[in-house]
């Protein structure tokens, strides 16, 4: 077991072990318990009643954050003609085709978040080994894969955010900063869970929600009554 700081300790005693904090409360618990010198992000972990092993309880998806990340997001485009226009004039960082793959294949990893029209896909594919283990790599399940790429680069610019259930059945995303306050976090958060619960597969029986914790990136985990946040 790896050797907890003495802020962590101190930090800790503050929460019961066992205990299950009403969401708003709980937030403000972990913006309180944060020491560190940076603006530390705060993350969720939602444990779900589902089995990512069959195919039909896999929940995948994205949410626009209504208070964003709190930080810069450096957004890569794959398109040509018109779309590189419309993408350049929405706010993306770099837009282009066979030379962005070129450069990414010699080891330019410069980004962020990557979207891709459908017709570039093809190509983009070639890149599957490289984006995919980051999760970089565009998919139309999230929406990244689209004509639209106007709206889905302003979307991602203003925090949208993207989320995949892992094999031990638990989401873990990042909801903004501590220095949003706990207002804005539970804000942001409330929105993640509304979409995961939206997304709740039909073959998934029993208790969706089984457990939340919201942490920050130097502090321990605050437990969330999922009660509190029932009927989101």
């Amino acid at each position: 077991m790896a050797k907890r700081g003495k802020k962590y300790l101190e930090a800790a005693k503050k929460i019961g072990a066992s205990k299950r904090y009403p969401v708003q409360e709980a937030m403000e618990l972990v913006v309180g318990m944060a020491r560190a010198k940076f603006d530390e992000t705060v993350d969720a972990a939602i444990r779900l009643g589902v089995n990512p092993a069959h195919a039909d309880q896999m929940v995948r998806g994205s949410v626009v954050l209504p208070n964003g990340l709190g930080k810069s997001v450096r957004v890569l485009v794959f398109a040509k003609g018109e779309k590189e226009k419309e993408a350049l004039e929405a706010g993306a960082d770099v837009v282009g085709s066979d030379e962005v793959i070129e450069k990414i294949k010699g080891g330019w990893l410069e980004f962020d978040r990557v979207i891709a029209t459908p017709d570039m896909m093809g190509s983009v594919g070639k890149l599957g080994k490289i984006l995919g283990p980051r999760g970089l790599m565009p998919n139309p399940k999230v929406g990244t894969v689209t004509f639209d790429v106007a709206r889905t680069v302003q979307e991602l610019k203003a925090g949208k955010v993207e989320f995949r259930v892992e094999k031990a059945g638990i989401v873990h995303c990042p909801i903004g900063k501590v220095a949003f306050g706990a207002e804005k976090l539970t804000a942001n958060f409330l929105a993640l869970l509304e979409m995961i619960t939206k997304l709740k597969p039909a073959s998934s029986k029993g208790i969706y929600i089984r457990s939340i914790a919201l942490s920050s990136v130097t502090g321990p985990g605050v437990k969330v009554d999922p009660l509190s946040v029932r009927g989101v």
